[in-house]
C-alpha cells in the first residue's frame, strides 16, 4: 500500500478535507505500513481513524477536561472584555448606528 496519491480520501463525514504533514521516523513508518496492509486499508486511512480514536479518548480525558474549562472561561472574560469596550465607544447603538450617521453625512 503506497501513499504516492496526494488526493486526500473521503472521510465518514462531509466536512471538507485538508493535507497534514506529519514527520515520522522511518520505523514508526514501517510499523504503520504493515498495519495498514493487514488491515488492507491505505497508510491515510489507518492515521485517520487512530487521530479520531485519540480525540474521542481526550474528550473523556480529566485533565483535557479541566484545561477546556479553562479556555472556556477566559474566551468568556476576553469576549466581556471587548463586549465592554464597545459599549464605551459606541453606548448602547452600537457600531450599526454609528455607520448609518457617518454614511448620510
Amino acid at each position: 500500500m503506497s501513499e504516492n496519491n496526494p488526493v486526500a480520501e473521503p472521510s465518514a463525514t462531509s466536512s471538507p478535507v485538508r493535507t497534514l504533514a506529519v514527520r515520522i521516523t522511518d520505523d514508526l513508518r514501517a510499523q504503520l505500513d504493515v498495519i495498514a496492509q493487514l488491515n488492507d486499508r491505505s497508510v491515510t486511512e489507518e492515521i485517520r481513524l487512530a487521530l479520531e480514536s485519540w480525540i474521542q479518548t481526550s474528550k473523556s480525558d480529566p485533565n483535557v477536561l479541566q484545561r477546556a474549562e479553562t479556555v472556556r472561561a477566559e474566551i468568556e472574560r476576553e469576549a466581556k472584555t471587548k463586549q465592554s469596550a464597545i459599549e464605551a465607544i459606541f453606548g448602547g447603538t452600537g457600531a450599526k448606528a454609528s455607520r448609518a450617521k457617518s454614511g448620510s453625512a
